[in-house]
């Protein structure tokens, strides 16, 4: 999988999720075999740049691997300003989001909203691609509406404005995360572009990852709730792709491990006030996807110290080995 001038380790991608992939959870994808790690979405608007919550989405210093980096907006002047301020802050690509369904992304015209109107989506297109030097990526869903599918339309406009890869999620923006995903238009847009496509939407195991490769003829795939208290989901997808194998489930050890360090690198992050906030849905993920324990859950949102966290899921992974 080739972007722009950079290559990708294997075929297997995080998806930008606002709220959840942040540094701290980059890093530990990247480190459990995710080819790529794409930022949550960073607004276009500059007014937010400086604000704390900015800031700590801005700073890519520590970011491991390729840097990645998804910006929203729907004026073509600011979305070219936002990709220049984030190349000179250290991003090797930029992806345009027009794939975020959420209600107040869309009554600003950003994300998924954009998909109904091609003219300004080929506006933003050429005005980021023409402000930077470095890859630009787009995400888009397949449409706004089961009736309103243009998603071959969006990716030939894509491919003639010079976008690197573009990345399907298999879900019109009404459909939201309900239903299955369709792969139907993903595989007509891949029949319709040479550009990379990269496929998205309930790819939730590696033989999900195979079958979807395989029907759609996409280049890659990403992984966005799949991967949320399962981040070892990267690598056994990476190796049942390159091998066919199954690889066996992390132990209850390793678990204990990732999950720990992955608390701390918050904390540490956002600072123990936040950070004790975030870590709780990370957690509850985890739990939910490796060791359901309601109890336990219960306890520890009601946590107000980062050591006592740490403690208390030490504990906890200690009485179930």
């Amino acid at each position: 999988m080739q972007i722009g001038n950079y290559t990708l380790e294997n075929p297997v991608i995080l998806a930008p999720m606002a709220g959840v992939t942040d540094l701290p959870f980059r890093q530990l994808c990247n480190e459990l075999g995710a080819g790529l790690t794409v930022s949550e979405m960073l607004s276009s608007n500059p007014r937010v740049w400086q604000t704390e919550k900015s800031q700590k989405r801005m700073g890519h210093a520590n970011e491991p691997g390729i840097k990645a980096v998804q910006i929203a907006g729907c004026e073509p002047e600011l979305m070219a300003a936002a990709a220049q301020h984030n190349v000179a802050n250290g991003a090797q690509i930029i992806d345009i989001n027009m794939g975020c369904p959420a209600k107040k992304v869309n009554k600003k015209m950003a994300g998924s909203a954009l998909l109904q109107h091609p003219d300004l989506v080929q506006d933003i297109l050429y005005a980021v691609v023409n402000a930077v030097e470095v890859p630009v990526t787009l995400k888009i869903r397949t449409g706004w509406d089961p009736d309103h599918r243009n998603g071959v339309e969006i990716a030939k406009l894509a491919e003639q404005a010079g976008i690197q890869s573009l990345a399907v999620h298999g879900r019109t923006r009404a459909c939201m995360y309900k239903g299955e995903a369709e792969y139907d238009t993903i595989r007509a847009i891949k029949r319709a572009v040479t550009i990379p496509v990269v496929a998205n939407g309930d790819i939730v195991s590696p033989e999900k990852a195979r079958d979807v490769l395989d029907y759609t003829g996409a280049d890659a795939v990403m992984i966005g709730r799949g991967a949320q208290g399962n981040p070892w989901l990267f690598r056994e997808i990476a190796h049942f792709l390159a091998t066919g194998k199954q690889l066996a489930k992390p132990e209850t050890a390793e678990v204990t491990e990732v999950v720990m360090r992955h608390v701390q690198r918050l904390h540490d992050h956002y600072g123990e006030f936040s950070g004790i906030r975030i870590a709780r849905k990370h957690v509850g993920w985890y739990l939910q996807q490796q060791q359901p324990a309601a109890e336990f859950r219960r306890q520890f949102v009601a946590i107000e110290s980062a050591t006592e966290q740490l403690e208390a899921l030490a504990s906890f992974f200690n009485s179930v080995n």
